[in-house]
């Protein structure tokens, strides 16, 4: 029996090794074949290494968030964009976020967000892998259009966002939004990305009392949630997807609905003054699969991500 579970375990080291090699020797192949948009198949590849290790994302694997965490900043640094840990403590166990900086002309900055860890033992797919995904290839298409770069972009991707710490000042987004704050005339816009990857053209959508009568009833679109400091943000955002062409985008404004939302990462850019606004699919008001077991890769529309991710690199570039 101990032969077999040392075998078992070596087995299992041997299994993350591989899904590790395997996701940085093909990383330089994934922006080979189209730089200037995003490219489904990566979205895809992307998630599935954030799946791989085994484990799940919680805060009580913090093996498993380390072992994230250190593929996300070797990805981003094969693209061409160094990344640091922001660590911080809680109940004396270490939790780091990934901020990676892609310098622009100009020190202003935006900021492109997503969390990377999970709800209880969870896939996490659509929350919030298809987030982090977005990112990624977000960073991969900008680090490709340097040239073009008014600002500098910081791409953060954050820890404990998910219960128990939604809410509280020990949520990864809000260690970041502090140290950011400190220069808030640096900060030009902050873009979060929370849940971007469940569509159903469907009567499928609901929301909070009120606003059932005002937006789509379908789930086949995307949303741009900001408050009354970053509605021209929501704007920016659902004029570039128009111009795409491509899939649908609904501005929705705080308090509203926002209220319901309110432990997403963007609150604590807006406990501090800072421009932010959420890109989400909206989440469990359209993914009932979203906290459950169900919430896997199979279930989301990577063509539809992708059209998300074009859309903010045109916002960004504007």
């Amino acid at each position: 029996m101990i032969q077999w579970l040392h075998r078992y375990a070596l087995q299992k080291n041997v299994q993350r090794l591989v899904f590790g090699l395997v996701a940085f020797s093909l990383s330089p192949l994934l922006h080979a074949n189209n730089a200037n948009n995003a490219e489904p198949k990566n979205l895809t590849v992307y998630m599935e290494q954030l799946l791989a290790g085994g484990d799940y994302r919680t805060f009580k694997e913090v093996k498993e968030l380390n072992r994230v965490s250190a593929w996300i900043r070797e990805q981003m640094r094969l693209f061409g964009v160094p990344c640091q840990y922001q660590t911080y403590k809680v109940n004396d166990e270490a939790y780091r976020n990934v901020v990676c900086t892609l310098k622009g002309k100009s020190a202003d900055k935006v900021i492109v967000g997503a969390h990377y860890d999970v709800f209880e033992e969870k896939p996490g797919a659509d929350d919030n892998a298809s987030g982090v995904a977005g990112v990624i290839e977000t960073a991969r298409i900008l680090a490709a259009e340097k040239s073009q770069l008014k600002n500098t972009v910081e791409f953060v991707f954050y820890t404990l966002n998910e219960a128990p710490f939604s809410g509280t000042e020990d949520m990864g987004s809000y260690i970041h939004a502090k140290a950011a704050a400190k220069q808030p005339e640096q900060i030009q816009s902050i873009y979060i990305l929370e849940n971007i990857g469940y569509y159903d053209s469907s009567f499928v959508q609901e929301y909070p009392i009120g606003l059932k009568w005002i937006y789509p009833s379908h789930g086949n679109f995307i949303a741009a949630v900001g408050n009354l400091q970053s509605r021209a943000m929501t704007g920016d955002f659902c004029g570039a997807m128009k111009n795409l062409n491509q899939l649908q985008c609904e501005r929705l404004i705080a308090p509203s609905f926002v209220q319901a939302m309110d432990f997403s990462d963007h609150n604590n850019y807006w406990a501090f003054d800072l421009p932010a606004i959420v890109i989400t699919d909206t989440g469990i008001y359209r993914n009932k699969n979203i906290h459950t077991d169900q919430d896997i890769i199979d279930k989301l529309d990577v063509e539809k991500m992708g059209q998300v991710v074009n859309g903010l690199v045109q916002a960004i570039l504007k």
